[in-house]
């Protein structure tokens, strides 16, 4: 015979059962948010370190224009910071 309201999914054990889904989902949500920061970060270090190679490379250029260096420098100097 089946009895209602008894068992761990009724009545006496369901705060354990409440508590552990409460703890699943703030669990969850602090995921989303780390991962979502990490992404973040990310992104911002490939743009700075984009932007910091863009820069060498302007300033390379700028040295090679003013007559600085000479061609050869120029090319293994480039070959060195697209590497």
């Amino acid at each position: 015979m089946m009895m209602w309201g008894y068992g761990p999914w009724s009545g006496g054990g369901s705060w354990f059962w409440s508590v552990v889904m409460m703890a699943v989902q703030v669990l969850f949500w602090v995921l989303i948010i780390w991962f979502g920061v990490s992404l973040f970060k990310k992104g911002n270090e490939r743009t700075d370190s984009l932007s910091i190679r863009n820069d060498a490379m302007g300033i390379l250029r700028e040295r090679y224009a003013r007559g600085e260096i000479d061609s050869e420098e120029f090319h293994r100097r480039k070959e060195d910071l697209t590497k």
